[in-house]
């Protein structure tokens, strides 16, 4: 009897002297047993104090990593000078090209007489020198690089004649102490013999572009000439741009006979323009348009494809490359023009210090050279442009000695200081972009090297459209790699984000009724003993590995769906209109019938469930046959305009509802059931039905937990990755079509970042992305919180 009262006072809060007379315990041991009480309850609020400050500081402190490794993309370039001296033994005349090699060891100038001087960047040490072979009496009246990484020049010659030669660099380890040594070379790739583009003409503008195979020279080819082109344009048969084209003949031996000379075959065209006052001949990468450039900035584009066919109507337009020039302000006049990497874009630079990138683009089916962006140096006139041989990155420098670098991709200016303090003659970068190089007009020699590791990124190019080399018209854009080196990488996280939304948008507008309805009808209606078995076998759901839902997703629900599309959308709705068919037979019933099984009408349903579950899928070929042409997909693509991919939204929406259920079942539902019965029970003793209470009393209750159980499913759905990377096709397209994929952020994250170069600019931006998604899941759960309370305290006094 003791022992009963003792268990019992245990489990009580009553008083101690109360308990101590009532239960016949001295009053020492009863205050002995409230200290240890005392105790643990203390150590409890301790303990979880101690764990919630412990979630919060590892939450802050992913966040603060994140930020950590997040920052130095938008930290700007460093410069510093490192070498300065000036050029003993300098070549006379003036410098027509200045080069690093990839160490940023070795430097070269090249001057006017075509000697190649190497030397030294750390002391100004002569390494070699080299000489272009030139032929008797000719000088160099012209010259043109084909790129900065291939370096392949053309050298025009007051005799009409062209050079075209390569210079490079060799490296190799001394024996024994294994130290670096870089050789300069110069090489004839095409043959050492001189082109001829037209005999004693000489050649002050000069057009070069090679691949491994095939050299395409533009030179001038003497005489006046008009435009030409359609429309009755007059036409010139004499003078113009003189083009040749060579040709690397190999056959199947020729890689094992190391006895002969390669052997080219040479054929010449004439395209009749207007070459008066031509300063400056470009071709493009893709040696598809010839671009000549003519006194106060009249930039003309030619169809370089077709005039070397000998086609008369090769002429595509012209522009003023300097709105000053359309302005005849001579003094504006192209001070420097230069190809950015990858031969595409024009970098232009006039007398009023501002920079401006054109590229060809299509308008209306016929091709236009347009104005994309334009940086200004504010600072004077631009007296050279250089550009970076492995990103979309240059160059500037001005008369005042002021030297900028700027990333076009981003549209940033990434330095900007004086460096000199008189005007520079000529100017390179590093490959590696790591290393500037310049002389200035009094031979002296700067050597500066750069700390730039991330300019091609600035918040317009995450966040904004981007009118990117090869496109029509800005966009959004996600392509964070290729296999060529002049590819221009697309940052933009505007996809990834909305495939984010696009992929919970459509989870949710499954899961959200399904979840919340079962949940009301389980927690409200059901008998107790039915929702015993329910809702563990519910929650259990949860414990389904991703992984899993998102292989049988990509596997076999796709496939299911694109076969039974019709059978879906069938379902869809005929499943709600026969519960609802159902619910009507069931009220046409007699009440005893009824009481018999209240509470147990989910079971009930279930036959209904797989009857009318199986009927769409069983009537889904005949209706697809009579409506559709026999195949609805075929149908959705060719007469609505409509796209369809196999993994797409409606795969998504179907694999991560499934998976985003139990989270919402299991919170909304134990928020339904714990609804004071009192609070029922006094609704129905004054007269109101089941469902009035449900609307009146139970929801409004019940609403916090509801929301939570909502945005709590929400942030899951934002955040999954498996489902999303094998369902969704993970292509980074901004379609809302359903029948269209997508990628998320966490799917990005996943498949490229075991791919990424660390510290790289990839690697910090997949960084960023996960930040992006931490604010998501931050921003929903808070808001989640925030509105939870408001509910709580507004229906709390009912």
């Amino acid at each position: 009897m003791l022992m009963r009262k003792i268990r019992s006072a245990v489990n009580t809060v009553m008083s101690g002297d109360e308990a101590a007379q009532d239960l016949g315990v001295s009053g020492p041991r009863l205050a002995w047993r409230r200290r240890l009480r005392h105790l643990y309850d203390r150590t409890a609020n301790v303990l979880i104090g101690v764990g919630g400050v412990s979630v919060i500081i590892a939450v802050l402190l992913i966040f603060i990593y994140l930020f950590y490794e997040v920052m130095p993309l938008f930290t700007r370039a460093e410069v510093e000078q490192r070498h300065e001296y000036h050029l003993d033994g300098r070549s006379p005349g003036e410098t027509l090209h200045l080069g690093i090699d990839e160490q940023s060891e070795v430097g070269m100038r090249w001057s006017a007489d075509g000697v190649f001087h190497f030397l030294d960047l750390a002391d100004g040490g002569t390494v070699s020198r080299l000489a272009v072979a030139l032929p008797e009496g000719a000088v160099v009246t012209g010259f043109a690089l084909d790129s900065e990484s291939s370096g392949r020049f053309a050298l025009g010659l007051s005799n009409g004649q062209v050079v075209v030669g390569e210079y490079g660099y060799e490296t190799s380890f001394a024996v024994g102490s294994n130290e670096r040594i870089i050789t300069p070379v110069l090489d004839y790739p095409f043959g050492e013999a001189p082109y001829t583009l037209a005999e004693g003409v000489p050649q002050t503008a000069v057009g070069i572009r090679t691949n491994e195979q095939n050299l395409i020279l533009a030179g001038l080819a003497g005489g006046g000439g008009g435009d030409v082109g359609s429309g009755g344009e007059e036409r010139y048969e004499s003078g113009g741009v003189a083009l040749l084209r060579v040709g690397r003949r190999t056959n199947l031996f020729s890689a094992f006979d190391s006895g002969n000379a390669p052997a080219f075959r040479v054929t010449t065209a004439r395209l009749a323009v207007r070459t008066g006052g031509v300063e400056r001949i470009f071709i493009d990468h893709d040696r598809r348009w010839l671009f000549l450039l003519s006194e106060a900035g009249r930039l003309r584009m030619y169809d370089l494809q077709a005039g070397l066919r000998g086609e008369w109507d090769a002429f595509i337009g012209e522009v003023f490359v300097t709105a000053a020039g359309a302005r005849g302000d001579r003094a504006a006049e192209p001070t420097d023009i230069a190809f950015l990497l990858g031969g595409v874009s024009l970098l232009v630079a006039d007398g009023e210090g501002r920079i401006a990138q054109w590229f060809m683009v299509n308008s209306d089916g016929r091709p236009r050279l347009e104005r994309i962006r334009e940086f200004s140096t504010a600072a004077g006139a631009v007296s050279d442009i250089t550009v970076e041989q492995r990103r979309k990155n240059f160059i500037t420098a001005d008369a005042a000695g002021n030297v900028a670098v700027y990333n076009t991709t981003a549209h940033r200016e990434a330095f900007k200081g004086r460096l000199l303090d008189e005007a520079p003659a000529a100017l390179a970068v590093s490959p590696r972009g790591d290393s500037i190089l310049a002389e200035t007009v009094s031979g002296r020699i700067v050597v500066w090297g750069v700390d730039n590791p991330h300019p091609e990124v600035s918040w317009s190019a995450l966040w904004s459209r981007v009118w990117y080399e090869g496109y029509g018209e800005p966009e959004y854009i996600w392509q964070s790699s290729s296999a060529s080196n002049d590819f221009e990488p697309k940052y933009s996280l505007v996809p990834l984000s909305f495939g984010t939304l696009k992929a919970a948008f459509y989870a949710m507008l499954l899961a959200a009724p399904l979840a919340i309805c079962g949940a009301v009808f389980t927690g409200y209606f059901m008998a107790p003993a039915m929702r015993r078995k329910v809702k563990p076998l519910v929650e259990l759901m949860e414990a389904l590995p991703t992984v899993v839902l998102g292989f049988l997703a990509g596997l076999w629900l796709a496939p299911f769906v694109e076969r039974n599309l019709l059978g879906i959308f069938s379902l869809l709705v005929m499943l709600p209109l026969s519960m609802l068919l159902a619910s009507l037979v069931w009220f046409q019933l007699p009440r005893r019938i009824r009481n018999q099984f209240e509470g147990w009408e989910a079971a009930l349903l279930i036959p209904v469930v797989l009857l009318f579950g199986w009927l769409p899928f069983a009537f889904s070929a005949p209706m697809e046959a009579a409506f559709f042409g026999g195949d609805m997909r075929f149908w959705i693509t060719n007469e609505l305009g409509v796209s369809y991919d196999q993994r797409n939204a409606l795969v998504v929406g179907f694999a991560m509802g499934f998976a985003v259920i139990p989270t919402i079942f299991s919170i909304a539902e134990d928020a339904v059931f714990t609804v004071p019965k009192h609070l029922t029970y006094g609704s129905l003793a004054l007269g109101a039905t089941p469902w009035q209470s449900l609307y009146r009393v139970v929801l409004p209750t019940a609403s916090p937990g509801i929301f939570s159980a909502l945005m709590i499913g929400l942030g899951r759905a934002v955040g999954e990755t498996m489902i999303v990377l094998m369902a969704t096709g993970n292509t980074p397209v901004m379609d809302i079509n359903i029948f269209e994929g997508m990628r998320t952020l966490a799917a990005n994250i996943a498949v490229e970042i075991p791919e990424s170069e660390v510290d790289s600019t990839h690697y910090r931006i997949l960084f960023l992305a996960a930040l992006v998604l931490f604010m998501f899941t931050f921003v929903f759960n808070t808001v989640a919180e925030v509105v939870r309370q408001r509910l709580r305290s507004k229906y709390s006094t009912i």
